[in-house]
C-alpha cells in the first residue's frame, strides 16, 4: 500500500507546471464569466467520468459547466455547446477517437472555433497538437500491476482538474455566501451557511 501512495504522490508532484494552467483559468473566465458562455468537459471511459466530476465541480463554485458525452455528441447532444463556450477535454492517450472526432464536429459546427483546454498523458500526441491549451499530466506509468489499468493517470487528471476549479475560484472571488446559494443540501450546504453566518457576525 505504502509503494502505492508513494507512486501516485511522486507522479502528482512531478505534474509540470507551466504558464499554461494560468492561461487555461484566464480563458474559462474569459468564456464563462464575461461572455456568458459555460464550460463543457468531455472524456471517454474512465477520463469522461473525471470529466463529469470537473464539470459539477465548477457548476457547484460559480462557474457553470456541463459535461458532453463525445458518443452522444454525435447523436445530437452536440446541440449543448454554444458560440461562447469553452471545452475542456481529457484523455490520457490523446488519441481517444471520440474525443479527436467531437473536436472535428464542434470545427465544422463553430467555424470561427470554439477554444479547447485538454489534460493528456501525451503532450505531442493528436489531442495534445489540437488543443488550444495542452496541460499535461507528466505522462507517469500506472500503479497497475499490468500497466494498463488508469490509476496514476486518472489520479493526475483529478488534481489537474482541482488546479483549474480553485484558482477559477479565486480569480472570480468566490466566497462561502457564493457556495452555499448554489450548495444548499447535507452537510456541505449546512457548513457553508455557518461559515456565512460567522463572516456576518465579524462584521
Amino acid at each position: 500500500m505504502r509503494e502505492i501512495l508513494e507512486a501516485e504522490s511522486r507522479a502528482i508532484l512531478a505534474i509540470p507546471v507551466t504558464e499554461d494552467y494560468a492561461r487555461a483559468v484566464e480563458a474559462i473566465v474569459e468564456r464563462v464569466h464575461r461572455r456568458g458562455g459555460k464550460l463543457v468537459t468531455s472524456g471517454m471511459g474512465k477520463a469522461g467520468q473525471i470529466a463529469m466530476n470537473i464539470a459539477t465541480t465548477f457548476s457547484s463554485t460559480g462557474t457553470p459547466a456541463v459535461n458532453l458525452h463525445p458518443s452522444e455528441a454525435q447523436h445530437g447532444d452536440l446541440g449543448v455547446v454554444q458560440p461562447n463556450d469553452i471545452m475542456l477535454l481529457i484523455s490520457n492517450s490523446g488519441k481517444t477517437r471520440e474525443i479527436l472526432e467531437l473536436i472535428e464536429l464542434l470545427r465544422r459546427l463553430y467555424p470561427a472555433g470554439i477554444p479547447i483546454i485538454a489534460i493528456t498523458g501525451n503532450i505531442d500526441s493528436p489531442l495534445g497538437r489540437l488543443a488550444d491549451i495542452p496541460l499535461w499530466t507528466g505522462g507517469a506509468p500506472e500503479v497497475c500491476p499490468l500497466g494498463l489499468t488508469p490509476t496514476t493517470s486518472t489520479t493526475m487528471m483529478t488534481v489537474i482538474g482541482d488546479v483549474l476549479v480553485v484558482n477559477t475560484m479565486k480569480a472570480i472571488g468566490f466566497t462561502a455566501e457564493d457556495y452555499a446559494r448554489r450548495h444548499h443540501g447535507g452537510y456541505l450546504g449546512s457548513a457553508a451557511r455557518a461559515a456565512c453566518a460567522g463572516e456576518n457576525h465579524d462584521k
